[in-house]
């Protein structure tokens, strides 16, 4: 039995002394348990968003304001060691805590890296600030900083609850090309570096510690995966050392068969396919990094989805095959801030190489396309809206008349042998027909049916999906039982 698992601990599960201390019970239950977990952690909760402004204050010459980030970040990270270490102390301490905790040889060593950590940051900034040209290449090392940060405390902080934890560096091993902010992984390299870095300390009984999203190229320079990119760090290690089992730690019992927040009736999915579970991520279910999947395809390691504040939870097993299921549909995702493009050329659609020449244009500016339509004289596509569409549209008028609208939805419902069922497109539109669809996908994929409606009606169309299509969900597939506990709860409450 491979018992080596990797563990990834997402920006809330570590957000502060608490949730760290919560983690490490959590890994240590599994180390109780003769496993061997690999642990993988995000920056604490908001910090890369405020790493990313500090970098674009700095570049707009506002040194002050982005240094003031950087130190109220300072104060939070020493702050929160500090209680890590005062939650250690209290214990064992007869003298006052918070003198024996500033004494405390551990705290010392640790605040004065912290330091030398954020002293390295403001050097960039103030550089950054007197230049005035922020790069992807600087971006990608200042943001570095909250996962190299994090990982570091994180190991001290499993060291105190008597876990034989270890640091490694993870841009030792996650070799990437030099495509800064979505940089590629280079998978063979990886499972070498992997090999040198980790692996030994999994022979000695060690638990590796590693910053998730960050990673380097061969020639050492700092690179990240990209947003959400923890998720695809823990699955790349998991791949590349052949891990029996990858867990996804967050802030939610798996994946849902709708946002919760949409849908306060949504119900947990108890197992999902690799496929199922990938299509869902692509589009919009924030639970997974759309890449997370692929590592664990291709060598079949199953993935969980848990919740580090209730790690009790049985969460979503992801495997290759998952039990047929009874619904039509397992979960419904949507993803918002598209844009429709209608790209109309009259006679043109049909020439050779028409379709090849718009869809260069989407390459050359490294924009992904969402869905695709055709008609006689027109191709319509959807993209995520950002600043690069008028430098599209300009160069797609070249070829057609173009035209552009934003603040548009993608809805997709995610199920198995959706193709294959006569009937779901009548009862989809039926439980939708009071929104305006805009674009229509189906039978493009067996799993997958999706459209495009404004982005204001996208609340209103997942209401009714679910309404329509899990009212008698499969208890098989589906944890039935949590709402009747909550209703039973509520009751002996009032």
């Amino acid at each position: 039995m491979n018992r080596v698992v990797v563990m990834k601990f997402g920006g809330t599960s570590v957000e502060d002394a608490t949730a760290i201390l919560r983690t490490a019970g959590i890994v240590a239950g599994h180390v109780q348990k003769g496993l061997q977990p690999i642990v993988v952690v995000s920056a604490m909760a908001k910090v890369t968003d405020l790493l990313i402004s500090a970098a674009a204050t700095a570049a707009r010459g506002d040194r002050a304001s982005a240094l003031a980030i950087t130190e109220r970040l300072r104060i939070r990270h020493k702050d929160t060691a500090t209680a890590i270490a005062r939650q250690a102390i209290e214990k064992d301490s007869p003298l006052p805590v918070d003198a024996t905790v500033l004494a405390d040889p551990g705290i010392v060593a640790t605040h004065t890296w912290m330091d030398t950590e954020f002293d390295n940051l403001d050097e960039i900034l103030r550089g950054l600030a007197v230049v005035g040209e922020l790069t992807p290449r600087i971006s990608d090392m200042i943001v570095s900083y909250g996962e190299r940060l994090s990982s570091r405390m994180i190991t001290e902080a499993f060291a105190r609850r008597t876990l034989n934890a270890v640091h490694v560096d993870s841009r030792q091993c996650i070799v990437t090309d030099a495509q800064y902010g979505k940089a590629i992984p280079q998978d063979t390299a990886i499972e070498q570096k992997l090999k040198l870095h980790v692996l030994p300390h999994l022979s000695e009984g060690r638990v590796p510690v590693m910053g998730g999203f960050i990673g380097s190229t061969e020639q050492g320079v700092t690179t990240t995966l990209g947003r959400g990119g923890s998720d695809f760090t823990a699955a790349l290690v998991g791949g590349g050392i052949d891990a029996g089992a990858i867990e996804i730690w967050t802030d939610v019992n798996g994946i849902m068969t709708a946002d919760p927040r949409v849908c306060p009736d949504a119900l947990r999915v108890k197992t999902i396919s690799f496929e199922e579970a990938a299509e869902l991520a692509y589009f919009g279910a924030k639970v997974l990094h759309p890449a997370t999947i692929l590592p664990a395809v291709k060598k079949n390691i199953p993935v969980f989805v848990l919740n580090s504040r209730n790690p009790e939870n049985g969460g979503t097993r992801i495997t290759a095959l998952a039990p047929h299921c009874k619904s039509p549909f397992k979960s419904i995702a949507v993803k918002k801030r598209l844009t429709i493009m209608d790209v109309v050329a009259s006679r043109m659609l049909l020439s050779h190489g028409y379709l090849r020449a718009i869809f260069e244009v989407f390459d050359k500016h490294k924009c992904p396309v969402d869905m695709v339509s055709t008609s006689e004289v027109s191709v319509s596509l959807s993209v995520d809206s950002n600043e690069k569409l008028p430098a599209i549209a300009a160069d797609l008028s070249k070829l057609a008349d173009v035209k552009y609208e934003g603040r548009k939805a993608l809805i997709c419902m995610v199920g198995e042998n959706i193709r294959g069922q006569s009937g779901i497109a009548a009862r989809v539109f039926l439980a939708v027909r009071d929104v305006n669809l805009r674009m229509i996908s189906q039978g493009a994929s067996e799993i997958n049916m999706s459209f495009m409606v404004e982005e204001d009606d996208a609340d209103e169309a997942v209401r009714s999906l679910h309404a329509e299509f899990f009212s008698d969900p499969d208890p098989e597939i589906f944890d039935v039982e949590a709402p009747e506990r909550q209703a039973i709860a509520s009751r002996q409450l009032g």
